[in-house]
């Protein structure tokens, strides 16, 4: 694996700098990690418009559970232009494609390397001849301040290198009123637990890797705030919110494989902000239910921002088919706005839906807003899901209905495999005032023709 000085220094364990404009490298995993850690599918170097190139270190993230590959992963961060090359050392390359779509980045060959330029920060996926499964994914990253030299009261400090659990944990404990930095390069083997805490902020491009379960827990928990993170493959979800309040998640990113990886689930949450995400998961990317194991309460006040959504398996975004037998708990207020899903694949018709509302176990879901998404690919699947359901697997009662949700100026690409479907349940509550304005699949406006309507619904309205 070819190497610069750079890489070298990093894998030293010193502190890379870098000058005004330069991109700035993370240093890679030290040691065996270094080895162990990487893919050589691909060569990817990062300049200065006109400067010299510098390496990257290319991570090994394992991807969907159904057909589970190999891909790669790189990390950098910027503050003015960069260009970009990437090579993939396998085979002849015949065209190359930067996902998503929306994001505008135009690559060229030089060579055998595809280059492209970035004008800001970008989480972007490049794609040799059609390869979704063996791709890099490219997180560029906004420059941070310097990191604090040392813990202090109320500061934690993750440095360059590999951090491991206290002896006989699985996890780092994290308490209330603490602000924890994680320095470019930092690496921690094991989840962050939030059980409990109180006014947490965890900032910085740390990497959080071999998680055993989740890889981050926040519960019964007040005042999160995540800004910055990498997790990879974690053991279950990537960050699972139970009963908390005032949860912020920002510049974050999630690659998952296995089953029952989703990337960020919420149950009985509220007062939740998420913004600028990648979330590739082999399970829901994003879920929001009601109560759920011993977690109890509604879920209220959600605003999802700048998502891009890749589910390997099952949905980007799923809502509210878990809650509290008998609890009536209600999921409201919900808004996505600006989202870019790029893959939708769910073999089971009763369960699909890019965006789906899955409503079950006495919730009420309504005030839900979809804004400005733009759906790249389904591969088994449909556009949306509006029900109240019983789903034999996983509900113990019927939803109590679905009122109020608005999709706006949302966009399909591809059909799916089955059509979008509202519908309501004989023994659950109804689906009320659907408002679709300026939706497409295809290319083509959608119509009510284009939807299965079922029983239970009430003041569908197309424009």
């Amino acid at each position: 694996m070819k190497r610069t000085m750079a890489c070298a220094l990093g894998v030293l364990g010193l502190t890379l700098t870098s000058q005004a404009g330069e991109p700035l490298i993370h240093p890679p995993p030290p040691g065996k990690a270094f080895w162990s850690s990487a893919n050589d599918d691909y060569t990817v170097r990062v300049r200065q418009p006109g400067g010299s190139w510098r390496d990257l270190y290319e991570y090994r993230v394992r991807v969907d559970n159904d057909q589970k590959r190999d891909a790669s992963m790189v990390l950098f961060d910027m503050d003015g232009p960069v260009e970009v090359s990437v090579r993939r050392n396998n085979g002849d390359v015949r065209r190359v494609q930067i996902r998503p779509a929306s994001a505008g980045v135009e690559p060229t060959f030089q060579g055998d390397s595809a280059i492209f330029r970035l004008e800001q920060p970008r989480k972007l996926s490049v794609e040799f001849d059609g390869d979704r499964l063996g791709n890099l994914h490219l997180f560029a990253g906004t420059m941070r301040p310097s990191v604090p030299a040392e813990d202090g009261p109320g500061i934690k400090i993750f440095g360059a290198g590999i951090h491991v659990p206290p002896e006989g944990a699985d996890r780092f404990v994290i308490p209330s009123d603490t602000r924890v930095y994680f320095a470019p390069g930092a690496i921690l083997e094991g989840g962050i637990d939030l059980r409990g805490a109180r006014n947490v902020q965890l900032t910085g491009p740390g990497l959080i890797t071999k998680a055993k379960d989740e890889g981050i827990l926040v519960a019964h928990a007040r005042n999160i705030g995540i800004d910055g993170l990498v997790i990879v493959n974690p053991g279950h979800y990537s960050v699972q919110c139970g009963q908390s309040t005032g949860i912020t998640i920002t510049d974050f990113k999630a690659i998952s494989m296995g089953n029952w990886t989703d990337g960020l689930d919420f149950m009985s949450c509220s007062d939740v902000r998420v913004d600028d995400v990648f979330l590739r998961n082999s399970d829901d990317n994003i879920a929001i239910y009601g109560g759920r194991w011993d977690y109890r309460g509604d879920a209220r006040n959600y605003l999802i921002t700048r998502a891009i959504l890749w589910a390997d398996i099952a949905h980007p975004v799923n809502i509210g088919l878990h809650g509290t037998p008998g609890a009536a708990e209600t999921i409201a207020n919900l808004t996505f706005r600006d989202i870019d899903i790029l893959e939708h694949d769910e073999d089971d018709p009763e369960y699909q839906g890019a965006l789906a509302i899955s409503n079950s176990d006495g919730n009420l879901v309504r005030d839900v807003l979809f804004e400005d998404v733009r759906v790249e690919r389904i591969e088994e699947g449909m556009p949306f899901n509006f029900r109240t359901v019983f789903n034999k697997s996983y509900s113990h009662a019927h939803g109590r209905g679905v009122q109020n949700v608005t999709l706006r100026n949302v966009h399909f690409r591809e059909a799916g495999t089955h059509r979008p479907v509202i519908a309501g349940h004989p023994d659950g509550g109804p689906v009320q005032n659907i408002l679709i304005e300026d939706v497409s699949i295809a290319g083509r406006s959608l119509t009510a023709a284009d939807i299965d309507i079922g029983r239970g619904v009430t003041g569908v309205r197309i424009r």
